[in-house]
């Protein structure tokens, strides 16, 4: 015997419209709600801009003269040897210090006077070779990520690689760079 459908009624497609609307309402809520704005959190970078100086077998930078809207948020100075990051002894003197400009972009200088082909690899996020930057009489070499997000600036010496970084211009990266003295 074959079964005869029963039409649709208005009700069928009102049920089905909630299975539908009512998880993806529910979805929506739950992934818009903002969460609570952290406030950043700033540090004193020129202590530890004295010991890097005081104890770094190279010139160490700093930037010179960046307005008040430009907010410290990072700074460090771990010698040879010491543990960093994951515990594991540094393998060169590091240097870095990390400020957020006015827009709110990170923007940050790594110093290092080790293996400096692994160091440009690691800060630059896998960087190639994009170009350079004249900058204070010094050419910089540009460097850009595979996904073109962040750029950075790199300055080779026989002493010290010095790197800027960030997610925004080179224009931007090498006014920061102009700023940077050795005290």
């Amino acid at each position: 015997m074959a079964r005869t459908k029963k039409p649709a009624t208005t009700g069928d497609m009102i049920r089905t419209l909630l299975v539908i609307v009512v998880p993806v309402a529910l979805i929506i809520i739950f992934f818009s709600r903002t969460l609570p704005d952290y406030p950043v959190q700033e540090v004193d970078w020129r202590p530890v801009l004295a010991e890097a100086r005081k104890n770094a077998p190279y010139p160490v930078l700093a930037p010179e003269g960046l307005p008040d809207t430009w907010r410290p948020t990072k700074a460090a100075w771990v010698a040879k040897g010491e543990p960093h990051l994951n515990g594991d002894a540094s393998v060169r003197n590091l240097w870095e210090l990390g400020f957020l400009d006015p827009h709110d972009v990170y923007l940050s200088l790594h110093q290092g006077d080790a293996r400096p082909e692994l160091f440009v690899d690691d800060v630059t996020r896998q960087g190639y070779a994009d170009g350079q930057s004249a900058v204070g009489g010094q050419t910089w070499v540009r460097y850009i990520s595979p996904d073109e997000r962040t750029r950075s600036l790199v300055l080779t010496s026989p002493k010290v690689t010095t790197i800027v970084v960030g997610d925004t211009t080179y224009e931007a990266l090498e006014a920061f760079a102009g700023t940077l003295t050795a005290g």
